[in-house]
């Protein structure tokens, strides 16, 4: 069985799905920009400024806090809705969909968890960032796919993007279970009893959506005092957003739906300013006194290894364990060599992966080894990645 390309229809969940890829491309490309000027700025005379406005409190967070806490539970809603639409009527609504992505997003996050582990063995604290290579930035890999044009056949497009969106699922599971500090039974309480609220809104068939971003804002203060990381409350809030489906057609109807009109209101912020001013925020990393022995540190290494080697063997050995016992098939028009280059791409961890790194390690010393690693295992899966794609063809079918 293959990988199916999305129907050329402009209903439902297709639809929507081709936008996103279209969205996830151009933002990509925003996103390498906007870390280059990171990098630029941490470097240069304005380095001072960059870094004291980053811990320049406003009320009671600092800026930083106030991106990486607050904005980005808005990523976070968008990543649920995306998960929640897929899972219900898009590319993953069907287990044979959900299947070639779904064990190559699983292979793609142990192996490179796998590959840190071994590298920092020997330190404890370190053994903290474990899951800091297992994620993919889709915006990034697709960025790098857009340049390519028709070389790639869309079926890669769709693999790629269905594979980072259960990568997506997998690290908010991560963070939920790992990266949780003291708990507040109180505030999980009242946070249950708001999402409880969120879900009887739905029964009740409430279809605007001031009701449940009211909430949701309630439910955001209350994660954050309770102990488990703000944006969970995010994709908490996406879970409980109806998504409707009517009788006479087996896709959701965009129009009808608060699901998609909240996933259309969102997705040009959160693709084209949150995330880009995420990605400024955090990516900005002094090279003063960096030597080669700075790349050679265990915790470096393992970031990057984990990303460049892990990824590409965790996710090509999934799919040719996949495709050669045949359970699958590849996806429609694609090579072998044209899912290596895919494989290799998904070794591009940005946004999520420098996320979880500053939830694992509040030593700055840390943060930035973990930020070169990030940036050395990016740099290599996204360069290799694209002159395999540029390289290999396309197969003949």
């Amino acid at each position: 069985m293959s990988t199916h390309e999305p129907r050329p229809n402009g209903r439902g969940g297709n639809a929507t799905f081709r936008k996103f890829l279209d969205s996830g491309s151009s933002a990509g490309i925003v996103l390498m920009v906007v870390a280059a000027l990171a990098i630029i700025t941490a470097n240069s005379p304005f380095a001072a400024s960059y870094f004291n406005a980053l811990h320049l409190y406003l009320g009671p967070l600092s800026l930083q806090h106030w991106i990486n806490d607050a904005l980005m539970a808005a990523f976070f809603l968008m990543v649920g809705l995306e998960i929640k639409r897929e899972m219900v009527d898009g590319q993953l609504s069907t287990w044979p969909r959900r299947i070639l992505p779904g064990v190559a997003a699983l292979g793609g996050m142990a192996v490179p968890a796998l590959i840190y582990v071994a590298f920092n063995a020997g330190n404890p604290a370190a053994l903290r960032g474990w899951a800091i290579p297992s994620a993919t930035d889709i915006a990034f890999a697709l960025g790098v796919l857009s340049l390519l044009g028709p070389r790639v056949p869309a079926s890669l497009k769709v693999f790629l993007a269905a594979l980072a969106i259960i990568d997506d699922l997998g690290a908010v599971v991560i963070i939920a279970l790992f990266y949780t500090t003291d708990l507040s039974v109180v505030d999980l309480g009242l946070a249950a009893a708001v999402v409880a609220a969120l879900v009887g809104l739905g029964r009740m068939r409430v279809n605007s959506l001031v009701p449940y971003l009211v909430l949701g804002v309630i439910l955001w203060v209350l994660v954050y005092r309770s102990g488990v990381h703000a944006t969970l409350a995010g994709v908490i809030l996406a879970l409980t957003i109806p998504i409707k489906r009517t009788p006479a057609a087996p896709e959701a109807s965009p129009a009808e739906s608060p699901l998609h009109r909240l996933e259309h209101i969102l997705q040009t912020p959160v693709a084209f300013i949150i995330v880009p001013i995420f990605g400024f925020a955090n990516a900005g990393v002094s090279f003063e006194g960096v030597t080669l022995a700075t790349f050679a540190q265990p915790l470096t290494l393992g970031v990057a290894a984990g990303l460049f080697l892990g990824k590409l063997i965790g996710v090509f050995g999934a799919v040719a364990l996949m495709v050669r016992s045949g359970i699958v098939d590849l996806p429609a028009a694609a090579s072998w060599g044209q899912v290596l280059g895919v494989s290799l791409l998904c070794g591009i961890g940005f946004t999520m992966s420098l996320f979880i790194g500053l939830l694992a390690f509040d030593d700055p010393a840390l943060q930035d080894g973990v930020k070169f690693g990030i940036l050395a295992g990016s740099i290599l899966s996204g360069t290799l990645g694209y002159v395999v794609l540029r390289v290999v063809r396309r197969e003949a079918r």
